[in-house]
Order: structure tokens, then C-alpha cells, then sequence
């Protein structure tokens, strides 16, 4: 029964996971609340906080799971993709732990922990499975035999879902991060009143720029004929909003389960934490016949116990790293 402890830092929640033989027994996360002021992620800043927040996020982590760190049998830590500077804290305290104690280092990416992250818990789904996985900078449909057979069988072509959050939430006038306010604002709102452009694309690619410009001169438009429209008609705005992005993933979800003929579908990613997100994903493999699975919110944002449990099933098949591995900001996976 390996007892792995796992680091997540890739961008600006330093977060530490203690895993033992599969099981999460701890997950602990500081977040930094340092970027709102700048209505964005400050990489320079992210970094720092990484430094302080560290090694007081491991020792919680540890206790919190009543685990020592002579019963560690392998540490695992995000290796890429993300930010350069977040991913070195994480990196150097990892290998600087590995050798300290004499243990084996296990380099995690970042999306393939998202996708396993629904391993965590039951009812974990049957291999194979289609996995959506949405976030901030990423946003594809993965093909998963195995938790080490991940194919990428579909990708944004620019901007991702989780960026056409932000920036719509930007361009209400909504604070940073602004994509969790559009889903709590569009609670309230009708997803019918407004249509926005849908990109058309070829095959399971995603487009989300098209969405992003009809959005900017939507309003650009109606606040010029009233200053005020954006204020009176915000929830209805959301709810508009939120509901395109979403029909963009679940057509090109529907033409995957169609193209594989796999019908067990899960959801990863931050944005999966997003409650119109997953009440339609829901609805829609109740429609189609499809069994879905969506991890707990806590297992979606960015967190380690993503990454303990990639680290675990990495640790079965020892896919060890060797002390000179170093973070990446990008890295393509298969």
C-alpha cells in the first residue's frame, strides 16, 4: 500500500495531497487572494506566494492525514503545463524532498491529473471513457483506455471555455475571476433572451474567439443605445452566455460519443466546477443514454489530490523521474 505525498502549483493555488494505496487522505489548498486587484493572475507575484505558502501547506497536508514524512514512498508534483515560475516552487521543494528522504520522484501533467481526478471517487467510470475536460487554459475531449492510455481526440483551436468565461465576465464589468459570477449570476436568468455566435468547426475542435468578438459587439451596440443595459439585464446576459458555452461543448461531446461509440462520460477541468456546466451534462447523458460522472468540487479546480491519484497509478506502473527532471510552462501529452 504506497503512501505517496503530491504538490500541485502550477498557477496560483499552492495545494499538498497525501494518498495512500488510491485513497485521498488529505488535500489541502491555500489559494492567493493577492491577484484581484489586478483582475488577473500576477505570475510574478503567484510565485512568490508559492514560497511562503509551501511548506506550510505540506505540513497540514501531513497532518492532516496523521502521516509522517518517513511513511512517504514517492512524491509526486506537476511538472507542466502553466505558469513557469509557480511550477519551479513546486518543482525544487519536490526533488529537494525526493533526495532528502531517498525516495522516487514522480512528474505529473497537469491535464492528465484533471482527467483522472475522477478516479478519486466512486462511482469511478469503466475504462474506456470520454472525458471533457475544461479550464481556464484548456479545453478538450479525451479518450482514456487506461489511466496511462489518454488520447487527446479533440482541443480548442484558440481561446478555451474558461477563457470565454473570463472575458465575457470582463466585458460585463464583472471583478476577477469572473467566470464563477457568470454561473451564480445566470442562476437567476433567462439562457434564451440573448443569442451569441456559435463557431462552426470541423470535427471535435472547439472555437471560442467567434463567441467572445459576437459578445463585444453585442454590447457594444445596446450600452451605446443605453448605458445602462448591462446592469438592467445582467443575470439574463449570464444566463445567455452561459448557456452558448455550454451547447459548444456538449454538440462536439455528442459528436464524440457518436464517432467512439463510448457512452461513459466524464467531466474535468476548473470550469467543471461550474453548476449550469454539470446540471447539463447531467441532463444531457440522461437524454442521450450516456452515464456521466463529474468529480466533487473540490476535486476540480486545481488541487493535489489530482495529482496524488495520477502519482499513485504512476507509482503501480513505476514511471519514475529521474532528480534532473525540471517544470515546463507548456507540454504537449500524447
Amino acid at each position: 500500500m504506497p503512501t505517496l505525498l503530491a504538490i500541485e502549483s502550477s498557477c496560483d493555488e499552492t495545494s499538498a495531497s497525501v494518498c495512500r494505496d488510491g485513497i485521498i487522505l488529505s488535500n489541502h489548498i491555500a489559494n492567493q487572494t493577492v491577484h484581484e486587484a489586478y483582475g488577473g493572475v500576477v505570475p510574478e507575484l503567484a510565485s512568490r506566494a508559492h514560497m511562503q505558502n509551501i511548506v506550510p501547506v505540506v505540513d497540514v497536508a501531513l497532518k492532516e492525514a496523521s502521516v509522517s514524512l518517513d511513511a512517504i514512498d514517492a512524491i509526486g508534483f506537476t511538472q507542466a503545463p502553466g505558469l513557469i515560475g509557480s511550477l519551479l516552487v513546486g518543482a525544487q521543494f519536490a526533488r529537494s524532498l525526493a533526495l532528502a528522504l531517498d525516495k522516487p520522484l514522480i512528474a505529473v501533467h497537469h491535464m492528465q491529473a484533471h482527467v483522472l481526478a475522477n478516479l478519486i471517487e466512486e462511482p469511478r467510470p469503466p475504462f474506456p471513457f470520454l472525458c471533457l475536460t475544461v479550464s481556464g487554459g484548456h479545453t478538450q475531449i479525451v479518450r482514456v483506455e487506461s489511466p496511462s492510455d489518454l488520447t487527446v481526440i479533440g482541443a480548442t483551436i484558440d481561446d478555451a471555455a474558461g477563457e470565454a468565461f473570463d472575458k465575457s465576465a470582463k466585458l460585463l464589468g464583472l471583478p476577477y475571476p469572473g467566470g464563477p459570477l457568470i454561473d451564480k449570476h445566470a442562476a437567476g436568468g433567462n439562457p434564451e433572451r440573448f443569442r451569441f455566435a456559435e463557431p462552426q468547426i470541423d470535427g471535435l475542435d472547439f472555437s471560442f474567439s467567434g463567441l467572445k468578438t459576437s459578445v463585444l459587439y453585442y454590447l457594444q451596440k445596446e450600452t451605446k443605445a443605453n448605458p445602462a443595459f448591462i446592469q438592467e439585464n445582467l443575470a439574463d446576459l449570464c444566463a445567455s452566455i452561459q448557456q452558448t458555452i455550454i451547447r459548444i461543448l456538449l454538440k462536439k461531446l455528442q459528436r464524440a460519443v457518436e464517432q467512439t461509440g463510448i457512452r461513459d462520460v466524464c467531466l474535468a477541468g476548473g470550469v467543471s466546477a461550474n453548476k449550469g456546466l454539470r446540471a447539463a451534462l447531467a441532463a444531457w447523458g440522461e437524454r442521450n443514454g450516456c452515464r456521466t460522472y463529474i468529480p466533487s468540487f473540490q476535486y476540480c479546480t486545481d488541487n493535489a489530490a489530482m495529482i496524488a491519484i495520477t502519482a499513485y497509478y504512476k507509482y503501480l506502473d513505476r514511471d519514475f523521474s529521474d532528480l534532473s527532471v525540471s517544470a515546463t510552462a507548456r507540454a504537449a501529452w500524447h
